[in-house]
This record gives C-alpha cells, sequence and structure tokens, in this order.
C-alpha cells in the first residue's frame, strides 16, 4: 500500500507537470513509441548556462579552497574559455575534449567552456593509468585533452591522437586555465546554433567485454536528466513547505564525487544552476575535512558513495563540527549496506538519508529512496523517479514480468544516451527494440512499486562506486607468465559496499606469491582495481559444464570467511 509520502509527493509532481506549470510534460516520439518531454526544457547545455547563470549571477557557486566565484562569474570564465578553444585550438563543433583532471572549479568552467563552445564534454576518468587514459581519448577520438600536470604526465609516452593542453587547479580561471583562454563573443553566437540533436556529452562506463565504452548523448538527454532531478527538488521543496519546514538561504553542497562520474557530473553538478545551489569542493576525500567544510560553509546537501556518509555518521570526531545545517545525506553509485540507513538516521536525527539509483547511460536518472520512505525499505532503491521514467522488469526476450518476479531491470526515457560511441553492436545489445535500456541489474518491483536489486547479470564490481570489470582485472593478471588460471570477484566491504578479490593457479613448474602479484599488477592497474584479497589455489580452478571457470563456486569457496561474517 502507497505510503502517505508515496501520495504527497504524486500529487505534488501531478501539479508541477500540469498545463502552464514549470515541468509541464509533452510527448516526443522515439523508438516508435511516444514519451514524455518537459516542454520547457531548454534547448542545450548552453542555454540552460546562459540562463540560470544570468537569473542567479549575483548569487556564490564554486568555493575551491581559496577561489570563490558567483554564477555570473562563472558564466564569464566560460565565455572566455569557449572563446580561447576555437580561437586557439581550432576547436569545431562536435569536437570531443577530454577533461583529465581531479575536481575543482577549474574543471567545472572548463566543462562549461567546451559546451559553450559547441564542443563535446568528454570526461575522462581521473583515476585511470596512462594507458587507460589513452585508451578513452582513442576510443572517444578526442582532439584535445584538457589534463591536469598529474594526468598530462601519465599520458606521456603513451598511443593517443590527441593534443594535451595542462591546466592547472587552485588558481583564478585566467591564470589556471590561461592556455585555453580567449576572447570574442563565442559563447553567445553558439546559442544561435546549438540545439538539442547536437552531441554534448560522453562518459565511460565499464561492461562485461572488460573495456571501457563511450557512453554518447545530445543535448535533449543530458538537459533532460538535468531537469528530471531539477523537477524531483522542487517536488521536495513544495512537501517541506507544506510541512512548515521549507527551505531557508541559499542551498548548499559538498562535491565529494568525481565530477567525471554521472552522479557528479548530472545531480550534484549540473542541477545546482537551476537551483542556484552553490558548491563546496575537496580535492580528496578525507572525512574530518570534509565535515569542516560542512560547518564552515552550512552544506545542506551531502551525496556521496554510500561509505562517505557512513564514515561521516560514524567518525569519532563527529560531535565536534556543527553539522545541523546538513538535512540529506544521499547516496548512489553503489549499493548502501542495510544497516547504514539507521545509523546514519540515529546520527543526524533531524535529517534523513537519501538513496539514488542510476547509471551512466540513464544520465543518473533511474529511482530514488526518500525519507520516511527509505527508513522503511531500506533494502530498496526506491520508485521511479517522476514524470520521465518508465521502469520495467523483462526478461531476456523483453517481455514484462510479474510483480514480485526477478528479471532485468530496464529504463525508458528521454534522459537515456543515445549509444555507445563508434560502437554499434554494443549500442544494439544495450536496448530493446522498443527503446527499454538493458540495466544489467537484476531486481523486482514489489507490491508499491519499489525496486530491489538482487544481483547482477554484468560481471562488475562496484568499488565505492567505481565501476571495476572483473574481465578486464582477469586479464591483468593472465599477462603475468606464470598465471595458469585466474578468477576475479567482488566480496562484501563494510567501507566500500563491495571490494575485489582474486584467486589464480599457477602453470607447471611455476611460483608466483599473492605479493608478487600485486606487485606485477601495480601500474598495469588503477589503484582502486587491483584486488585487496588474492589467494593462490593449489588445485585446478572448478568449472562449470561449458568449460567455463564456476565464479560462484571460487567465491564461495575463498570467500567464505567474509561472505559469511
Amino acid at each position: 500500500m502507497p505510503s502517505e509520502l508515496d501520495n504527497d509527493l504524486e500529487r505534488i509532481m501531478k501539479v508541477l507537470t500540469g498545463p502552464g506549470m514549470p515541468f509541464e510534460t509533452e510527448p516526443f516520439e522515439r523508438f516508435g513509441r511516444t514519451i514524455p518531454a518537459f516542454k520547457n526544457a531548454p534547448p542545450s547545455l548552453a542555454h540552460y548556462f546562459a540562463h540560470y547563470c544570468n537569473e542567479h549571477k549575483d548569487l556564490p557557486f564554486l568555493v575551491d579552497g581559496g577561489v570563490r566565484l558567483t554564477f555570473g562569474e562563472c558564466w564569464a570564465a566560460a565565455s572566455h574559455v569557449a572563446a580561447g578553444l576555437v580561437e586557439k585550438h581550432g576547436m569545431q563543433k562536435g569536437d570531443r575534449i577530454g577533461i583529465a583532471a581531479r575536481n575543482s572549479a577549474n574543471w567545472i568552467v572548463a566543462y562549461m567552456g567546451i559546451i559553450m563552445g559547441g564542443g563535446c564534454a568528454t570526461l575522462l576518468n581521473g583515476f585511470w593509468t596512462g594507458e587507460e587514459l589513452a585508451y578513452g581519448v582513442r576510443i572517444a577520438e578526442c582532439s584535445l585533452v584538457l589534463a591536469d600536470e598529474e594526468r598530462a604526465r601519465r599520458l606521456e609516452g603513451t598511443d593517443h591522437p590527441a593534443t594535451i593542453v595542462t591546466i592547472s587547479h587552485d588558481l583564478p580561471p585566467s591564470e589556471g586555465l590561461a592556455p585555453i583562454w580567449g576572447e570574442g563573443d563565442i559563447a553567445v553566437r553558439m546559442l544561435g546554433e546549438l540545439g538539442p540533436d547536437d552531441l554534448a556529452t560522453i562518459l565511460y562506463t565499464s561492461g562485461s567485454t572488460g573495456q571501457a565504452k563511450g557512453a554518447w548523448s545530445d543535448h535533449r538527454g543530458v538537459v533532460h536528466g538535468t531537469m528530471s532531478y531539477v523537477s524531483q527538488s522542487a517536488m521536495a521543496a513544495q512537501l517541506l513547505t507544506e510541512r512548515g519546514d521549507g527551505p531557508s538561504g541559499q542551498a548548499c553542497a559538498l562535491i565529494a564525487v568525481p565530477l567525471f562520474h554521472v552522479t557528479g557530473e548530472v545531480p550534484l553538478y549540473l542541477q545546482s544552476y537551476a537551483i542556484a545551489r552553490k558548491l563546496v569542493l575537496m580535492p580528496k576525500w578525507d572525512a574530518r575535512e570534509a565535515m569542516r567544510l560542512m560547518e564552515a560553509e552550512k552544506v545542506s546537501y551531502f551525496v556521496g558513495v554510500p561509505l562517505m556518509s557512513y564514515e561521516i555518521a560514524t567518525h569519532p570526531e563527529r560531535d565536534q563540527f556543527d553539522l545541523t545545517a546538513c538535512k540529506s545525506f544521499a547516496a548512489g553509485g553503489a549499493p548502501r549496506p542495510v544497516d547504514h540507513v539507521t545509523k546514519i538516521k540515529d546520527a543526524f536525527p533531524e535529517g534523513f538519508p537519501l538513496l539514488g539509483y542510476g547509471l551512466t547511460e540513464t544520465n543518473g536518472v533511474g529511482c530514488g529512496n526518500f525519507n520516511e520512505n527509505y527508513m522503511a525499505k531500506p533494502g530498496s532503491t526506491g520508485r521511479a523517479s517522476q514524470p520521465l521514467v518508465d521502469l520495467a522488469i523483462l526478461d531476456e526476450d523483453g517481455r514484462p514480468q510479474p510483480q514480485g518476479a526477478v528479471g532485468e531491470i530496464c529504463i525508458r526515457s528521454i534522459a537515456n544516451f543515445r549509444g555507445y560511441w563508434k560502437d554499434d553492436q554494443s549500442t544494439a545489445a544495450a536496448f530493446f527494440d522498443d527503446g527499454y535500456f538493458r540495466t544489467g541489474d537484476l531486481g523486482y518491483l514489489d507490491e508499491d512499486g519499489y525496486v530491489f536489486i538482487v544481483d547482477r547479470k554484468k560481471d562488475i564490481i562496484i568499488r565505492g562506486g567505481e565501476n571495476i570489470s572483473c574481465i578486464e582485472v582477469e586479464q591483468a593478471i593472465y599477462g603475468h607468465d606464470a598465471v595458469a588460471e585466474c578468477s576475479v570477484f567482488g566480496l562484501p566491504d563494510t567501507r566500500f559496499g563491495e571490494v575485489p578479490a582474486a584467486v589464480y593457479y599457477c602453470k607447471d613448474d611455476c611460483t608466483l606469491t599473492p605479493e608478487e602479484l600485486r606487485n606485477f599488477l601495480t601500474g598495469r592497474l588503477a589503484p582502486f582495481k587491483i584486488p585487496e584479497r588474492i589467494w593462490r589455489a593449489e588445485e585446478p580452478l572448478p568449472r562449470l559444464g561449458t568449460q567455463k571457470i564456476d565464479k560462484r563456486a571460487v567465491r564461495a569457496a575463498f570467500g567464505k570467511e567474509l561472505l559469511d561474517a
């Protein structure tokens, strides 16, 4: 039976999406189907930036150490970047421009400048090794990569087609982005040229093939993904107002997740323009520093991978900081252990833990579980996000499963990505013919329409929000001459949700210790992909009837101690 909160949220959203209202919807044709779209959505991200940076021009937007910028100052700086990219570096409409850098105010200004100049913001994973970065550059066919010094060093000597331009952090945009700084009205002129069908972004996702794929979206998809979150925030604000606890003062969020991930990019960063939210950046996660910033800047909203809010809630120095301004502790990018939900609520009785579910390919849009509903059903990722998401549980042939039956969670929405860059085969495999995106997650719907994820079809480990392909790690292990067989799998971890583990069996007359294998993998894989537990098997690994290694049996045998804990 729907909860009182469910009924209130549905009632409010029905009003917000009605005729003449800010989030009025209209039909849009795709995949031979009619799906809802926002009637008043800006035609591109550039138009979105222009409108809201002007509307909130005098409000503080970015706080990054000693760098503080208003919305208006960010627009002005990004206009210079757009001009510099076009005038100095020859960027043309649709060119893929990579960003390989840690979070900073200058990362955000660079992203804006790429979009405002007509380019495609290509968000390279800052945790990748040099070879992994080069692979991402190659598959997206980047002509230019804006890299900070650390990532530029990683890219030295690698094979890729791009020109590397080094940018700097902890400086005003005019200094840190000096190599791409220019003059001219290109950003304004592009408003007359950019439209919803133009290429906007490429984000990277790991799949069961073991190599990253570039998920590309047009402006329509990214704008609608962003506006979906804005509509959810408007719904929540109205509910709180009705309850006599409406928001006061400027909203403020801490950015503690990578901006190159969809969680950091869409619901956290891009949404903030529309809701006039101040963003406080920290270059590296540290729970104590996060609490210091939350107190100093009066952070009202926190989002991170689940371990982050849990670390704050259980930190021994938590009581030394005034965190009462923060009412929401959201998580995304990985499952949150059920017992963490209660611990977070107990630590912050005036706030609530929240959970979102979305993917790179859905521009972060999927489901949400809010406040008392989350407390009542902490094992669920919530209901499908209104008004855009059409969520279904389907079998292998795309047929709907009955309520309560397990199948693949599939999402159809105008916010979905358009495909994997130059990979028609993977794109075709990702969708059913009627437009449902196949998430690769297995789950079911309960009687109230709440989604419960029970397993993953894809051979992926999610370590603290970072996707790790088991096949990729296995391929790296097989690179050692002594390894005959190996299997990589995820094990539960209270801090990261799950961590990679590996079992290997040596070739005859070969010896290899787990520590030697770990040293071998260092430099070949990004640090977060290196298995935290490595076992050497004394016998060949068990196999299925197909002669594939029986990963479940290996995991059960070697991870039994941790799985039973």
